[in-house]
């Protein structure tokens, strides 16, 4: 895997991305230029906090749709898992599948973790919003799932107000 590289910042250009997704079959942040995107990073499918914020983005699809943004979230996990996790859940927004990590590499997302003193690399829960432009707008790190969801739909409606 990539090491990684220098920290994002508000008003940088975003990193490019093509990954498999489910449902869609790929995305892409060029295709979806022209469009507000949030894209959330999360370590695992079917795990409590992230099955609890993959449910609290569906529920506010509609909301962040209405203020122009769509949702993509990333992680290792495969399609077949995304797929298994979207059917369980009654899930609605697009999971992508990051298996090597490129792509949590160059959003800063991959990170050194310790548990019980021991240190391994994991994906920091964090989010992205996109501008139509390509251009980074917010960035929430180590991201605490309740209440998030409400943040950034704020900012996103924010956004949409300039």
């Amino acid at each position: 895997m990539a090491t990684k590289k220098k920290e994002l910042t508000i008003g940088a250009k975003a990193p490019d991305f093509d990954l498999p997704a489910d449902p869609e079959g790929r995305v892409s942040l060029s295709a979806l230029k022209g469009q507000t995107v949030v894209l959330y990073f999360y370590p695992k499918d079917d795990t409590a906090g992230c099955t609890r914020e993959a449910i609290d983005f569906s529920a506010a699809q509609k909301a962040l749709s209405r203020a122009g943004a769509v949702i993509v979230g990333v992680s290792r996990d495969t399609l077949a898992k995304h797929a298994k996790f979207r059917e369980k859940h009654n899930l609605t927004v697009s999971l992508a599948s990051d298996e090597d990590g490129a792509v949590i590499a160059a959003y800063g997302s991959w990170v050194e973790k310790s548990l019980y003193g021991r240190k391994y690399m994991g994906i920091d829960r964090s989010t992205f919003v996109i501008d139509p432009a390509g251009v980074i707008r917010h960035i929430w790190r180590k991201v605490r799932t309740p209440g998030h969801v409400d943040e950034v739909l704020e900012v996103v409606k924010a956004l949409k107000a300039k």
